[in-house]
């Protein structure tokens, strides 16, 4: 008799222990549309041909781990907006460290000195 209600009591509990954990199985988001962690919204023009909404509109559509790396934009002292991504990568920390790099390398190749330093505007 006490061994059917051990086993009973464990069943029960083992079925409340699955139900409770059954949601964080399925809790990730797919990452393709998603625009991820915003750190500030990157100023894009209205134009959508312009590289930086392009770069946006692809790194918002990817499905890996991407990263946006931008300038800030400031109305009186911006006159240009510098971006970087990186696309799909292994992990969130390494395509914001590459979007940086990316970044970095147009930012010296225009030999930009104004307008601020690169950061991560948005990155999933």
């Amino acid at each position: 008799m006490r061994q059917r209600l051990f086993q009973k009591t464990t069943v029960s509990v083992l079925a409340v222990l699955l139900i409770l954990a059954a949601p964080g199985i399925g809790a990730a988001e797919p990452l393709a549309g998603n625009k991820g962690d915003t750190r500030f919204w990157p100023a894009l023009s209205g134009n959508p041909k312009s590289d930086c909404t392009k770069a946006y509109n692809a790194y918002v559509a990817a499905s890996g781990h991407s990263a946006y790396a931008t300038t800030p934009y400031m109305r009186v002292t911006s006159l240009y907006i510098i971006c970087g991504t990186h696309l799909n990568a292994s992990s969130q920390k390494a395509a914001e460290e590459a979007a940086l790099k990316s970044c970095k390398a147009t930012r010296s190749r225009y030999k930009v000195t104004t307008g601020g330093a690169c950061e991560i505007a948005a990155s999933k």
